[in-house]
């Protein structure tokens, strides 16, 4: 699946809204775009798990090489697969600047990261994929803290009411945040059977 596509129409194909801007439209048309969106037949086994496989992509941003491969982590990690695969990606550094409130998207989580204005630990990290830890510390970057997207965060422009995870402890007006400690499974806002994701990777 093409995720460079309209983020809209990613959105319906998915069946979840992946930005805030895809809510209201994904509302209205919550059915695949296309004309046989609304009368699609039900899918096999394996386009059911192949769904859910690119829905979890799509909320992360990941290329198939680099879910694959955090798959394969999870696999060794014992305990539940889909569990551990959750709670891997979730502890992604441009996933945590977005559940911070410091990105609106995660798209935009990872252009801060790339771009050079985001540190941990008093160090600029330019890799989302970078793995947060508990008691590692994220700011945005002193040079940084005046550009517009910045700004908005600041003023909580991008922070749900009551939707700041409880792993991780944010302080909007210093464009900071600590992780606590790891994500559990029910605390991280991701919507994914993940079992039919470990049975996709399994067959």
């Amino acid at each position: 699946m093409n995720q460079s596509r309209p983020k809209v129409r990613l959105s319906r194909a998915l069946g979840i809204p992946l930005t805030p801007k895809s809510v209201k439209y994904f509302e209205a048309r919550p059915y695949p775009p296309g004309q046989h969106g609304r009368g699609r037949k039900q899918s096999s086994d394996y386009k059911v798990r192949l769904l859910e496989k690119q829905r979890l992509r799509a909320q992360y941003d990941l290329s198939e090489t680099q879910l694959s491969r955090a798959f394969d982590r999870a696999r060794k990690a014992g305990g539940k697969t889909g569990e551990a695969l959750i709670i891997e990606l979730e502890r992604r550094l441009d996933a945590l600047v977005l559940r911070s409130g410091i990105a609106r998207t995660i798209y935009q989580a990872r252009q801060m990261v790339v771009h050079g204005h985001i540190e941990v630990n008093g160090r600029k990290v330019n890799k989302p994929s970078f793995v947060m830890k508990p008691g590692y510390v994220v700011t945005v970057r002193d040079r940084s803290k005046e550009k517009h997207p910045f700004q908005v965060a600041r003023e909580g422009g991008y922070a749900g009411e009551g939707q700041t995870p409880k792993y991780l402890e944010v302080n909007l007006k210093a464009l900071a945040f600590r992780m606590d400690r790891d994500p559990q499974r029910k605390e991280i806002p991701v919507i994914c059977d993940e079992q039919l994701v470990v049975e996709y990777y399994s067959r």
